[in-house]
């Protein structure tokens, strides 16, 4: 992401040297476009887990438990 200074800077001079008005929205949408993307990103993550993180962690456990009881009537069949 590039540093807002920067980019607030880069829209003044823009508007100071009478660049047309539909680049300066073009300039901006696509700062706001970075930035969504940005955010978006970063909340994928926590988005996944609430969704999914608990069903493969139950998944797991059923698999261990499964395991531990295979290995459990091995043991007693012997």
């Amino acid at each position: 992401m590039p540093n807002m200074d920067h980019v607030q800077a880069e829209l003044m001079d823009m508007i100071t040297k009478d660049v047309s008005p539909s680049q300066i929205s073009d300039k901006i949408k696509d700062m706001l476009f970075a930035k969504t993307s940005e955010r978006v990103d970063a909340y994928k993550p926590t988005a996944a887990d609430s969704l999914f993180g608990d069903e493969v962690e139950d998944e797991v456990e059923d698999e261990i438990e499964a395991e531990a009881d295979s290995v459990d009537a091995e043991t007693d069949d012997e």
